[in-house]
């Protein structure tokens, strides 16, 4: 029995890794067919560029890292949620409610010597993303409400509320944004804009990535070698189930999504604090690194260590996207494109239960 169980499981990893790369495959083919519809003689050319604009040059690579690490952070709130049987589509309003409070520290609280400052700005945007997050799962909680509802709710609440705080706090009149941080609460570059250069061209790559790296490892290690990973994973999967064994379902969902909204929250600090002097435009539209989070851990299924492969292929496509203009495609069909393999990707947990029950049928009985 066990060694059927391990090969099942075996299939099920294997079947995982399969579907991503189908549900990639098949977005890729139909993206090369708008392609050809919109504009068949530069078609090809494009679709190339495509698949080797982010690695044309050392500046490009950089850029993947540095357009990969918020939608690395929001995908690692999206996909932990879903292992706890929760839905967070509310990333955008924790990653706009942390973007802003990073930036409100980097802006005014200059007295903060060296690093602190940069600290102290990651510190604000992770307990800002944990405050909005936390109200969804305490709605949940105590009166069942359905965190699909809250959340969008709260995405509205965020944006809103953050665009008349900047108005009034950090406004940059000219540019219609938020003022730029001083220069000690940005991230260290560790180099990192140097080795991903081009000439006198240097990326805005930083060690923003690292950060988020090491926290999807954290996440990974949380969810599968701790108890109390266990337990939210047991009480997502059956809250009966979980609740006889003596877990708090209230605590569990709660937490769930207090972790999922400080890690979308911290997101929103890592761009704002990358150094590429970008600030927070103060528009009526949700921020699309939130919503960019559900393709990449739909695409990921859910595992943290997947998510990051997830976000760097998301932001590979991007990056060779900017490109394709040179074959005099407009803007609109570069995300047509995009839209069309983040729609595949939704497909990944269909292709893999097919997969897992062609390849495993009669292996657990």
């Amino acid at each position: 029995m066990n060694s059927r169980l391990k090969n099942f499981l075996s299939i099920t990893t294997s079947a995982s890794v399969l579907s991503s790369l189908m549900a990639i495959i098949v977005g890729l083919l139909a993206g090369f067919i708008v392609l050809l519809i919109s504009n068949p003689p530069q078609a090809l050319g494009a679709f190339g560029t495509i698949l080797s604009g982010g690695l044309s040059d050392r500046k490009n690579m950089g850029q993947v890292l540095y357009t990969a690490t918020p939608i690395l952070m929001t995908g690692l709130s999206v996909g932990f949620a879903s292992r706890t049987g929760l839905f967070n589509i509310g990333a955008s309003g924790q990653f706009i409610a942390g973007a802003y409070c990073a930036v409100l520290v980097g802006v005014k609280c200059t007295f903060l010597p060296g690093p602190l400052l940069c600290l102290a700005a990651l510190i604000a945007a992770f307990l800002a993303g944990a405050l909005w997050g936390s109200v969804p799962g305490i709605l949940k909680a105590y009166r069942n409400v359905n965190e699909v509802i809250s959340c969008i709710m709260m995405n509205y609440i965020g944006t809103y509320l953050v665009n008349f705080l900047i108005e009034r706090t950090v406004f940059d009149s000219l540019k219609n944004q938020s003022m730029r941080v001083a220069g000690n609460a940005n991230m260290p570059k560790l180099g990192l804009d140097l080795l991903f250069c081009e000439g006198n061209n240097v990326s805005s790559a930083n060690s923003g990535i690292l950060l988020a790296i090491i926290t999807a490892a954290a996440i990974y290690v949380l969810l599968e070698k701790t108890q109390f990973g266990f337990e939210l994973k047991a009480c997502g999967f059956n809250k009966d189930a979980a609740r006889y064994a003596g877990v708090s379902e209230k605590r569990s969902v709660i937490c769930s999504m207090v972790i999922a909204g400080a890690m979308a929250g911290l997101g929103g600090a890592l761009l704002y604090l990358a150094g590429s002097g970008k600030g927070i435009d103060v528009l009526d539209v949700l921020p699309n690194e939130g919503f960019n989070g559900i393709p990449v851990a739909l695409l990921a299924l859910n595992n943290p260590i997947g998510v990051i492969f997830a976000a760097l292929f998301i932001a590979y496509l991007n990056v060779g996207g900017f490109s394709m203009q040179l074959f005099n495609f407009p803007p609109q069909v570069i995300e047509i494109i995009i839209s069309i393999i983040i729609y595949f990707s939704a497909f990944s947990l269909v292709l893999k239960g097919v997969i897992t029950s062609i390849r495993g049928s009669g292996v657990v009985k």
